[in-house]
C-alpha cells in the first residue's frame, strides 16, 4: 500500500502489484490514451502475454479503487534491463508513482543479477525525457538505435 498526496490533494491510498495478462485491455487503454507512447504490433495481446511470462515478476501496475492508474512493463535479455511503456494516469501525476513503479522493476531485474537497465524514449517526448532526467537517468549520446522489421 502506498500513501501519496500533493499540495491541494488528500491523502490516496494506492497499491501496485504484479502485472498480469488479465490486465491487457485495460493497460493497452492507459497506454493508448498517454501522449509520447508509441504502440504498434509487437504490443497486441498476445505479444504482451508472451513477454509477463518471459520476464515474470518484472512488470507492474498500480492501482486506486481496482481501477489501474499506472503500468510499466519490464524485462531483460540476460544481461540488460529494458523499461517500455511507463505510464501514470494524467490525473495521478506528480506524486512519485511512477518512481514507485520504476524503483519496483529496477528492485526485481536487480535480484535477477541485471546491473543496467535501458529505456526507450519517443524523439518528441518531452514530459518522459524531463521524467527520466529528474530520476537519475543518463541520456546517450553514443549509441544510436536501429530497427528493422521482420
Amino acid at each position: 500500500m502506498i500513501v501519496a498526496s500533493r499540495e491541494g490533494m488528500k491523502i490516496e491510498e494506492y497499491s501496485i502489484r504484479e502485472m498480469v495478462i488479465e490486465d491487457y485491455y485495460e493497460v493497452y487503454q492507459l497506454w493508448s490514451l498517454t501522449k509520447g507512447i508509441g504502440l504498434s504490433g509487437a504490443d497486441i495481446r498476445e505479444n504482451i502475454d508472451a513477454y509477463l511470462k518471459r520476464n515474470k515478476g518484472l512488470s507492474f501496475v498500480c492501482e486506486k479503487s481496482n481501477r489501474i492508474i499506472g503500468a510499466i512493463l519490464c524485462g531483460h535479455d540476460g544481461r540488460r534491463g529494458f523499461i517500455h511503456h511507463l505510464v501514470i494516469d494524467e490525473e495521478y501525476r506528480r506524486i512519485g508513482l511512477a518512481k514507485k513503479l520504476v524503483s519496483k522493476s529496477l528492485e526485481r531485474l536487480k535480484h535477477e543479477n541485471i546491473q543496467k537497465c535501458h529505456l526507450f524514449v519517443m524523439k518528441d517526448n518531452e514530459l518522459g525525457k524531463e521524467f527520466w532526467v529528474k530520476t537519475g537517468w543518463e541520456k546517450r549520446e553514443d549509441i544510436r538505435t536501429f530497427s528493422r522489421n521482420i
